[in-house]
């Protein structure tokens, strides 16, 4: 069950479908893969908006600015200023294909501000902002007939003429040549033969138990490029979301960073606000400060949560700018006007993932990523709010434009793809097993490998990850694969990939705190880890 295309993509968020749409316009044949529906991803549950110099109150070097400072002196400045200039050009094309961003009373952008930023330049829709930009792009799709969208198709791993060559160490001569992929409906694998692979599956927020992150946040991309011999870096640098809203479930609805921009602010159990002494710019300080801030507030006094209060806004304007969150507070009894909501940091953004160029290229032949799966630089230690969805539109057109000159030059060869094996079915015992790895993986993580790491803790997380991954190794080899454990394979992959670069920082920098190692090293280096 073979097919064949000049580009597969694996992913469906903004990062995959604006570069879809792009090579297609070029004239190639290309296929989206999802393994969920078109419209699941992490975009869709993006609520703050596009970081972008849209105003004359604005500038570049602002923006510039406030990125590297976020970042934490790990930035490539170079690849902060020219993602930020190319910002609004690509932004004007989301407008172009019937992107509606929310405008003030006089017909001008309602530009929002959020934690970092020292001026307002988020273009938002409300407070749903992802959903409006996917469901644009979806409609672009759709009317795009060189573009094939597989739902229900989880890719398994990138093929590769090494692999093909039965010698993984030979790298010479080496590049992509397809994936296989698993029809979740049908149980069957199917092989995808193309020269060039996108991949743009989102961050890895599942590896931990309390996450913002969908289902489908299982780092899948980083997993496949690492296990295809491409380097991986700055993996220690996972984004915690300093507000979601507690509760006493796993799960974690985001509360937008929109809202402290909008003034809400940040208070004990008992009433005190806090952020003052941490740093000057309050509850506008950048993420990693806050999340630490909320943490250690959180362990002084032993408090389940702390306080997000914005009851000095009128309902009417809260409704108005924040209906999804007031609508999903409301139906737990939270009134934002007159009620205090209850938030904790949860993992939200994989700020390191598979090392890229400026051109979206990896170290492999035809293998791309763009989004969150990626690290160009832009992010350094800290993501800056609201730069995803900025990176993401920027690298997807500069990787469409690499893809096409690589298409142009290259006149890859289509080799042939030999049909998958299936080992075997299970047993219930066997997924019985695989549910409680998953839910000791990601304990392990939250418990080893949170907002502050110990090098004593992170060595802990290693021993135990190592032994989770043989067993889930003997899993995948021994039965036939299914979504469960394909996922799982992904995470402790990249559980494993995100101690090992922890255990390489000997300094604390942006969103890795150790206090074995509680100054910053004059020189920041990345971390990096790259299949033998």
């Amino acid at each position: 069950m073979t097919r064949t295309f000049d580009v597969l993509v694996v992913g469906s968020g903004i990062a995959g479908l604006s570069f879809a749409l792009k090579v297609a316009a070029q004239g190639h044949r290309v296929a989206i893969l999802t393994k969920k529906t078109r419209a699941e991803s992490n975009t869709n549950r993006a609520q703050g908006g596009i970081a972008v110099v849209m105003s004359n109150t604005d500038d570049f070097e602002c923006h510039v600015r406030d990125t590297l400072t976020a970042g934490d002196g790990l930035c490539d400045e170079q690849v902060v200023r020219e993602i930020v200039r190319d910002g609004p050009s690509r932004v004007q094309e989301l407008v172009d294909i019937g992107l509606k961003f929310s405008r003030d009373k006089e017909g001008n952008y309602d530009l929002g501000r959020e934690g970092g930023h020292s001026r307002r330049r988020i273009l938002h829709v409300k407070d749903m902002t992802g959903k409006a930009i996917e469901e644009a792009l979806l409609r672009a799709v759709a009317r795009e007939s060189r573009i094939t969208l597989y739902e229900h198709c989880f890719a398994i791993d990138i093929v590769t003429a090494a692999k093909l060559r039965r010698r993984p160490g030979d790298w010479e001569g080496n590049r992509v040549c397809g994936l296989y992929a698993l029809d979740v409906r049908s149980g069957r694998v199917k092989t995808f033969v193309a020269p060039v692979v996108m991949l743009s599956t989102g961050g890895a927020g599942q590896v931990y138990l309390y996450t913002t992150n969908p289902d489908i946040a299982t780092g899948d991309g980083i997993a496949m490029a690492y296990r295809a011999g491409v380097e991986v870096r700055n993996m220690e640098f996972v984004q915690f979301h300093p507000t979601t809203l507690y509760s006493t479930t796993n799960l974690r609805f985001l509360i937008s960073e929109a809202v402290r921009g909008e003034g809400a602010v940040l208070r004990t159990l008992q009433g005190r606000a806090f952020m003052r002494q941490y740093h000057p710019m309050a509850d506008l300080a950048p993420r990693d400060v806050v999340a630490r801030a909320i943490d250690r507030e959180m362990k002084r006094s032993g408090a389940p949560h702390v306080w997000l209060d914005i009851t000095h806004r009128s309902a009417a304007f809260l409704r108005e700018r924040f209906p999804l969150i007031t609508k999903t507070c409301r139906q737990l009894g939270i009134d934002l006007a007159r009620d205090m909501i209850p938030v904790v940091p949860a993992a939200h953004y994989t700020c390191g993932g598979v090392a890229t160029t400026l051109a979206a290229r990896t170290a492999l032949p035809g293998l791309y990523a763009c989004g969150e799966v990626a690290c160009t630089g832009l992010h350094g230690a800290n993501r800056l709010a609201s730069n995803s969805l900025l990176e993401a539109v920027v690298m997807a057109h500069r990787g469409a434009e690499a893809v096409g000159a690589y298409l142009q030059t290259e006149k890859p060869s289509r080799a042939k793809i030999p049909a998958w094996v299936d080992l075997g079915g299970g047993t219930e015992d066997e997924r019985v097993v695989v549910s409680h790895n998953w839910e000791e993986l990601r304990r392990t993580m939250g418990d080893y490998v949170g907002i502050m790491r110990t090098t004593k803790r992170l060595e802990r997380a290693r021993t135990r990850i190592a032994n989770l991954k043989k067993e889930i190794h003997d899993y995948y080899w021994n039965f036939s694969v299914e979504p469960r454990l394909l996922e799982l394979r992904n995470l402790v992959q990249v559980a494993e990939l995100i101690v090992e670069c922890a255990l390489q920082r000997h300094e604390s920098r942006g969103l890795h705190y150790t206090p074995d190692f509680p100054r910053r090293l004059k020189f920041a280096k990345d971390t990096a880890v790259k299949k033998r």
